[in-house]
Order: structure tokens, then C-alpha cells, then sequence
């Protein structure tokens, strides 16, 4: 997928390699892990001028730290006004899309 000028990578071809049968799973596994969340909200930081840093603070403080923290690609997107992780739904969804700063993070 190509947003701007640059060419995002499919978290979900990714994440098939760990779970083909539910990569949307290992995902959100990765999204609600503390250090993961540390990196891609510091992303949107230094990327996103549009980005909900307060909210971002709320959660690191209040969620983050508890084992009832869960992060999903919608609530990521539509919570944050984040552009480092694109997600899609529906019948003919695409799957979900990142930045490669971010998809090499999830990689790794």
C-alpha cells in the first residue's frame, strides 16, 4: 500500500508467518505489548503532528501497565489520529498496513 511517498508493508502477510490462521491475533498481541506500545506511539510522536499525544500519556499510564491493556488497529487509528498503522475491515479487507519503520519493529 502506498501512502505519500512511501511504500507500506502488510503487518498481516507478516504475522501470517507466526499464525496463518489468525494473523489479525498476533497483531494485536504485538500492539497491547508495553515496549511495542512504547515504540510505535514514540513514531507517532516524532511523525504525526496530528497525533493524540494526551491520550497516548492516558493510556501509557492507566492501561499500559496492567494485564487488561489491549491495543487493537482501529482503536489504534481512530483513538490517536495515528497514521503509522493502517488498518482495514469488511469482507474485503486488505488487512493491516504500517509504516516500515514500524512493520521492521513488528518483524523483529
Amino acid at each position: 500500500m502506498r501512502v505519500g511517498n512511501v511504500n507500506y508493508i502488510s503487518l498481516t502477510n507478516l504475522a501470517k508467518y507466526a499464525n496463518p490462521k489468525d494473523p489479525s491475533g498476533v497483531i494485536r498481541n504485538w500492539m497491547s505489548n508495553k515496549n511495542s506500545f512504547d515504540y510505535y506511539s514514540l513514531w507517532e510522536e516524532i511523525n504525526n503532528e496530528n497525533f493524540n499525544s494526551v491520550e497516548s500519556h492516558r493510556i501509557k499510564i492507566d492501561e499500559v501497565p496492567y494485564n487488561r491493556f489491549t491495543m487493537t488497529p482501529n482503536r489504534w487509528k481512530k483513538n490517536f489520529n495515528a497514521i503509522g498503522i493502517i488498518p482495514s475491515s469488511g469482507k474485503y479487507s486488505k488487512g493491516t498496513f504500517s509504516h516500515p519503520d514500524i512493520a521492521f519493529e513488528f518483524a523483529s
